[in-house]
C-alpha cells in the first residue's frame, strides 16, 4: 500500500484522489440528502418513505426516534403546526465503505407557524448512515443533531414589490408542481 492510500484509510475524511465511482456514490448521496428536504417541504410522504431502506431507523430524539416507517407516518401531524417549512442541506461530507457509507450533512431547517407569528429555525447536522442496495443508496439510519435553534417572532415589513410573484405552499398546492411538470406528483 502506498504512502497516499494508507494515509486515506487512515483518515478517510482527508483530501485523496477520487475515482469515477466515487463521484458517482457522492453525487448519489448528495441527491439522496437534498430529495429528503423536498419531500419533507412539500409533504410527499411517498418520495420520503421511498428515501428510507425498510428497516431503517430514523432518530429525531426527543420528538421520534424508531424505524423509518413510523417517522414519515407520525411526521404529517407533526409537519400540520407549520404554514411553510424549508430544510437546506449545507456542507455534506460522505466517507464510502463499499456499499456502505456515512455522511455528516449541515443543514438549516425554517419553519413558519401556521398562524404565520412566528419562525423558528435548527441549525444542525444529520448523523447518517447508508446502505447501497440493488444499486441504489438509501437512508438506512438518520438521526439529528440540534447545534443552534432560534425562535423569532415574524416582522412585517416591505415585500420589495413582490405583488403577484407565486408563493409556496406546504403540499400538492406548491407552485413546483404547475411550474416544472418534472415535479408533479
Amino acid at each position: 500500500m502506498g504512502a497516499a492510500a494508507a494515509a486515506a484509510a487512515a483518515r478517510p475524511l482527508a483530501p485523496r484522489p477520487l475515482t469515477p465511482g466515487d463521484l458517482a456514490d457522492h453525487e448519489a448521496l448528495r441527491h439522496l440528502v437534498t430529495l429528503y428536504g423536498h419531500a419533507v417541504d412539500r409533504r410527499d410522504y411517498a418520495l420520503l418513505r421511498a428515501l428510507y431502506h425498510d428497516d431503517a431507523v430514523d432518530d429525531h430524539t426527543p420528538y421520534y426516534c424508531g424505524p423509518a416507517a413510523g417517522y414519515v407516518d407520525w411526521l404529517p401531524g407533526m409537519m400540520a403546526q407549520w404554514r411553510a417549512t424549508q430544510h437546506i442541506m449545507l456542507s455534506q461530507l460522505f466517507v464510502l465503505d463499499g456499499d456502505r457509507a456515512e455522511g455528516e450533512i449541515a443543514a438549516r431547517a425554517w419553519h413558519l407557524t401556521a398562524d404565520g407569528t412566528r419562525q423558528f429555525v435548527a441549525w444542525g447536522r444529520y448523523a447518517d448512515h447508508y446502505h447501497r442496495r440493488d444499486g441504489v443508496w438509501r437512508f438506512a439510519r438518520r438521526a439529528f443533531i440540534l447545534d443552534f435553534a432560534e425562535d423569532l417572532p415574524v416582522q412585517a415589513g416591505s415585500d420589495f414589490g413582490s405583488a403577484g410573484v407565486a408563493v409556496g405552499a406546504a403540499g400538492v398546492a406548491d407552485p413546483i408542481h404547475r411550474l416544472l411538470a418534472g415535479f408533479a406528483r
